[in-house]
């Protein structure tokens, strides 16, 4: 997330790379136009085929990793789930690009286009968003676009002043419930009380709203958007459960709105009664009405902030506690001889070490593994090694679990290097770290389609590093459950 440079959040940032400038000193400086390699098979029967192996019989990153192997290429054409047989208005046929110089293309809104493509060819049921197209599917050419992101820009401005004492505060709350049940149990599922600090966090920040105010959403709001935000992406994602059931039943058809709508209902009537500053600045200030206001605020705190947060910070936690390395002992140091005394977006930028372990978890495990844009006109697109024709309405797909482990860009690229985003070589790093719908080098704007949270998001990251730092001497765990803590001396 961003917000002005005077507010402190947002981290120093340089022009993003041009998506044709070559990370490498070592490229040819004119790459040779090559054919697509790669094929969409035969109708109906090549992308079930390729849905198959995506989500059974090989899962996403080996999926594409065998056919960078086959086609000797980071660039190629192939099918992504969904498709046949319940979503025939859906057309699995994609180019992958999964090197960095390939990817950056999909942030080139000269080149590409981002309307209604969060989550590929296939989009959601406006239902789940109030039957409005929400902010995230718009293009950034579309009026409506600079509203609603300028309208999450100044949400974001706004909250800076309570973002730190809210964050601490409900963070205490939840290392207490994790303290309690490690009292009575040798491990301690940590989930629940994540989601439910990330919930009453960002409502206070975000809403402007307590969920303690309403009893109904303060015990189960968290849970409301774990329905919702599921029954959207199901068909898209691979969940790891017995086969053929996930086949069956997640993968083949779009799931129905009803199935959440008390949910959806509750969350929009919390908004409405306990966000009243932020609804009335949404309207009065950036020309939306109440329901355009309501549907976009659920979006950007349920998909966007609560959704990113449930699925990054367990990888966080994990990278940390399950670390052997003594990479713990560095993080107390820094966390505590570093910042001051009280914690602020202020301290954290002085913790070198704490925000280059948020940048290598991004690195290695982005929240929101797979990137689209569609080719807004035709125009030569290139990888490290080749330079490829791309026709307009081409669909263009990335996998940034692959493109964040470009060997081109980045040393012993599969292995967790604490530090790798330290010191000069490090800072120039961050051009090429891709998580957010750009480089974190980038600037969010109403032009453009970077997160308006990036700047937020790690530095709340940051935060919640120091913090647990500051709280305790060392933790024991995984990415679902905390196992041992010992208190700081």
């Amino acid at each position: 997330m961003s917000i002005m440079m005077r507010m402190s959040p947002v981290m120093s940032s340089t022009s993003p790379p041009s998506p044709l400038a070559s990370p490498s000193p070592s490229s040819p400086p004119v790459l040779p136009v090559r054919s697509l390699p790669g094929s969409y098979g035969w109708p109906l029967l090549g992308p079930i085929s390729d849905r198959l192996d995506y989500f059974w019989f090989q899962g996403p990153e080996t999926f594409f990793r065998k056919r960078i192997d086959k086609y000797k290429s980071t660039v190629f054409r192939t099918n992504v789930p969904p498709s046949f047989p319940f979503f025939l208005n859906v057309n699995p046929n994609v180019v992958a690009v999964l090197d960095c110089k390939s990817f950056a293309h999909l942030f080139d809104l000269d080149l590409v286009e981002k309307k209604n493509v969060l989550v590929g060819d296939f989009m959601p049921s406006v239902k789940f968003t109030g039957d409005l197209r929400v902010g995230v599917y718009l293009d950034p050419s579309e009026p409506q676009h600079a509203k609603v992101k300028k309208f999450s820009m100044d949400i974001l401005k706004r909250s800076s002043n309570i973002w730190v004492p809210e964050l601490v505060s409900n963070l205490d709350t939840m290392w207490d419930t994790i303290e309690s049940s490690l009292s009575s149990s040798s491990s301690a599922s940590y989930i629940v009380p994540l989601q439910k600090f990330i919930f009453a966090f960002l409502s206070k920040c975000l809403l402007g709203a307590d969920p303690s105010r309403d009893p109904k959403i303060a015990k189960s709001g968290y849970a409301m958007l774990d329905r919702w935000l599921a029954l959207q992406i199901l068909p898209t994602v691979n969940i790891g459960i017995l086969q053929p059931l996930e086949e069956i039943f997640l993968h083949s058809f779009a799931y129905p709105f009803f199935l959440v709508s008390g949910d959806y209902k509750r969350l929009c009537q919390f908004v409405e009664k306990e966000g009243k500053e932020v609804l009335k600045r949404g309207q009065t200030e950036f020309g939306l009405s109440q329901q355009e206001t309501i549907h976009n605020l659920l979006f950007i705190l349920g998909f966007n902030a609560f959704g990113g947060f449930s699925v990054f910070l367990p990888s966080l936690v994990n990278a940390i506690a399950s670390d052997k390395t003594g990479l713990q002992e560095k993080l107390r140091k820094e966390a505590r001889e570093k910042g001051g005394s009280t914690l602020s977006f202020g301290s954290v930028k002085e913790m070198e070490l704490v925000q280059s372990v948020v940048y290598e978890t991004l690195r290695l495990e982005p929240p929101v593994p797979l990137q689209y844009a569609r080719a807004r006109k035709d125009f030569k697109l290139s990888s490290h090694n080749s330079v490829f024709d791309i026709k307009k309405g081409e669909l263009l797909c990335g996998y940034q679990k692959l493109v964040m482990r470009d060997p081109k860009v980045f040393d012993d690229p599969e292995s967790f290097k604490p530090d790798r985003f330290t010191k000069e070589k490090g800072v120039e790093l961050l051009n090429y770290l891709y998580w957010s719908n750009g480089p974190q080098t980038g600037s969010p704007t109403e032009s453009n389609k970077q997160c308006a949270a990036k700047d937020y998001v790690t530095l709340t990251a940051s935060l919640f590093v120091a913090h647990l730092f500051r709280r305790y001497d060392s933790i024991s765990g995984s990415a679902s459950s905390i196992t041992a803590v010992e208190k700081a001396k």
